[in-house]
């Protein structure tokens, strides 16, 4: 799974010149503000092309998808998507045609251990910027303002994630970051499960390392324990 990211914004806009995504990564969303404990729920960036209009975007939204049949805005457990089941669920499904994103992130974090005394683990990927799989979509509130939110795609996990987690996101490759963005390609299972393998040979490719317990926010908490 995915429950915390690393967002610093100073190193995704100066290591996106290294990325597929580098078209999308612009100016700062407004309101951006780099987060090293970044939890479900809150503003969390994003990339995509427009369905409408083609326009490349890369703003903030809901870290969790809102269904339109939500009527407080409330969704228990949107954050992650498994891919496994993505195509069967009313609150993704409709997503993966022409509403996928990526979710440009520095690292993320993963606990090891038992209940109690978990410890976490932050997770940086080869490059300065972590593509990470995601779909979005608009919810209306009651105040009739439209309200952009996403979830991030699981998978399997691979790699160096197979000792921290059974789950893992699903890294986009640069190989497939200009389909997967790209609305007038019809998404489908095989697109999905084409990204979801092509995050295989990245999870490789990751490092980590144990950190101390996740309080507050701020850049020491992505320094080792030791």
């Amino acid at each position: 799974m995915c429950g915390r990211v690393i967002v610093d914004y100073d190193e995704i806009i100066s290591g996106a010149k290294s990325t597929e995504i580098a078209a999308w990564l612009s100016e700062l969303p407004q309101g951006a503000q780099s987060n090293w404990n970044l939890a479900p729920t809150q503003p969390i960036p994003i990339v995509f092309t427009s369905d409408k209009d083609q326009q490349k975007h890369f703003d903030l939204a809901h870290w969790g998808i809102i269904p339109p049949w939500s009527k407080d805005g409330s969704a228990r457990f949107t954050f992650n998507a498994r891919v496994e089941t993505l195509i069967e669920k009313p609150t993704f499904a409709p997503s993966v045609k022409s509403q996928r994103c990526a979710f440009p992130v520095s690292g993320f974090y993963e606990w090891t251990g038992k209940k109690g005394s978990r410890t976490p683990h932050a997770i940086f990927g080869p490059k300065p910027i972590l593509a990470l799989a995601g779909l979005y979509r608009w919810w209306k509130s009651p105040d009739s303002e439209w309200v952009l939110t996403a979830t991030i795609l699981t998978r399997s996990s691979a790699g160096v994630m197979e000792r921290l987690h059974d789950r893992m996101p699903v890294f986009l490759s640069d190989e497939l970051t200009s389909d997967w963005l790209n609305p007038e390609i019809v998404g489908n299972l095989d697109l999905v499960n084409l990204a979801a393998d092509l995050a295989a040979p990245i999870s490789r490719e990751l490092t980590e390392y144990e950190v101390r317990p996740l309080r507050g926010n701020g850049r020491e908490l992505i320094q080792p324990a030791s």
